[in-house]
């Protein structure tokens, strides 16, 4: 077993950061829709605390997509343009996770600093982090100031378009912020990347060397 170092300072702390972050948005936005149903604060401070963590979540994003763009570890979250090798890659992947990971078997993706997600991994986090969460944010600054932004919210379909994506995309991340922590069990032990993103090494089983002949 080898300690690899995965992920940097910046990256553990954006990503607590990113984490307090979304659970205060998922609470006050549920306490904004759902009045009625749910009364932790009252209307107004849910709204002003929403809008307030919300920027600090879009500030928490720039600072996350300058770091990836000026670094060599960006390659993490690059797009595999090879589709007959994504989708191999994928279906082995998918093995492990549906039946290999329970019979024992190793995990066929090798972690590396520079490609530390999985093929699965790398298409979601790619999906997340640079077409649902920008298009989050877009929807939510139009919602935050109608008025200002009533032209563009028509071109878009009008404010019932706007805030329909808005609560879908919403509904999506609840359900990510609780499948999420599961994902995370999934290394070779149940705490390994919990670790890892503490930490920032991931422990690594090492390669068994090829059998030679005398």
């Amino acid at each position: 077993m080898s300690k690899l170092y995965v992920n940097p300072l910046p990256v553990r702390i954006w990503h607590w950061a990113n984490a307090v972050l979304f659970i205060i948005l998922i609470v006050t936005g549920v306490q904004i829709r759902y009045l009625d149903l749910f009364d932790v604060m009252s209307f107004r401070t849910a709204v002003v605390v929403h809008n307030w963590v919300a920027f600090a979540l879009i500030g928490n994003f720039f600072v996350w997509l300058l770091f990836y763009l000026f670094s060599e570890k960006n390659k993490a979250y690059h797009p595999e343009f090879n589709i007959v090798k994504l989708a191999t890659e994928s279906f082995r992947q998918m093995q492990y996770y549906g039946y290999g990971m329970f019979r024992g078997e190793r995990s066929p993706h090798r972690m590396d600093p520079y490609y530390k997600f999985n093929p699965l991994q790398r298409t979601l986090y790619q999906i997340l982090m640079l077409f649902l969460l920008p298009l989050q944010f877009v929807t939510g600054v139009l919602l935050w100031d109608v008025k200002r932004f009533s032209s563009v919210i028509d071109l878009a379909g009008g404010v019932r378009v706007v805030d329909t994506v808005h609560v879908l995309i919403f509904i999506f991340f609840v359900f990510y912020m609780f499948i999420h922590p599961y994902l995370a069990t999934l290394g070779h032990t149940p705490t390994a990347h919990i670790k890892a993103m503490i930490t920032g090494y991931e422990d690594v089983e090492e390669e068994a060397p090829a059998n030679t002949a005398a």
